[in-house]
């Protein structure tokens, strides 16, 4: 054989971990931990790390067959306080069983147990990997209620930027409503980012709902409610998208 054909042979195809993602079938680093387990085949083969995909070769996830190009699902959400956003069954307070829905879609992002508000669920893996890369900077917006009254220092301190885990916040926007209530967007997702930053500023978090991804408000959703994209929101949500990757990340 060689060596131009072999060359052919390995850039055909699509790799596996990539092809579950796009099938909506669960994140790529989920789906490393899937074939590192043994429990993903193409066409019958156990698939490894830098296994790809051809045209037309069938794709199994622990024994069920992986239906190419499903229909593409968009949803809100108002995530309630004490659901996890989660797609393992094992937590009985994962999101996926308190969705109740048939189709397999998984959270965009994450949002902590203790705190409510808006989260994304879709099937689409392209957008995820798009919303999630570092450099998307896509609004989030927060109403966070703290155990003690704000000052001027503190909300300068959080609007231009915080230490905590090992980086400085980037810069947001940051506005009193009420004596111990603020409002703040985000560009970035950090791990219990707020929580931290308030921590790190002498303030405890009593209370944080996310009202707004990006263009995606609570408007009309009350906690644990949750209804599909218009198309509209479709359209403006890869528009958004598309926007945002053409801008060089920092």
């Amino acid at each position: 054989m060689s060596p131009e054909k072999t060359a052919d042979q390995e850039n055909a195809g699509i790799r596996v971990n990539k092809y579950l993602a796009s099938q909506g079938i669960c994140s790529r680093r989920e789906a490393d931990r899937l074939i590192a387990a043994g429990d993903v085949t193409i066409a019958d083969q156990v698939a490894q790390p830098g296994s790809r995909v051809l045209p037309g070769q069938k794709v199994h996830v622990r024994g069920k067959a992986v239906q190419q190009d499903p229909d593409m699902i968009y949803i809100a959400m108002y995530k309630p306080i004490g659901v996890t956003c989660t797609t393992d069954l094992r937590r009985h307070d994962n999101i996926i069983s308190y969705l109740g829905l048939k189709e397999r879609v998984f959270p965009v992002g994450r949002l902590d147990r203790d705190s409510e508000g808006m989260i994304f669920l879709t099937n689409d893996g392209s957008i995820v990997n798009k919303i999630l890369k570092s450099g998307s900077r896509q609004e989030k917006e927060y109403r966070v209620t703290v155990d003690k009254p704000l000052t001027t220092a503190f909300l300068e301190k959080m609007a231009s930027g915080v230490p905590i885990l090992n980086t400085i916040t980037r810069p947001c926007q940051v506005k009193a409503e009420s004596r111990t209530v603020f409002r703040i967007i985000l560009t970035q997702g950090l791990n219990r980012q707020i929580r931290r930053m308030c921590e790190a500023c002498g303030y405890t978090v009593r209370h944080l709902t996310r009202l707004r991804v990006m263009h995606m408000t609570l408007a009309g959703l009350k906690p644990g409610q949750w209804r599909y994209f218009s198309e509209q929101e479709i359209e403006e949500l890869h528009q958004l998208i598309k926007s945002k990757s053409s801008e060089e990340p920092l």
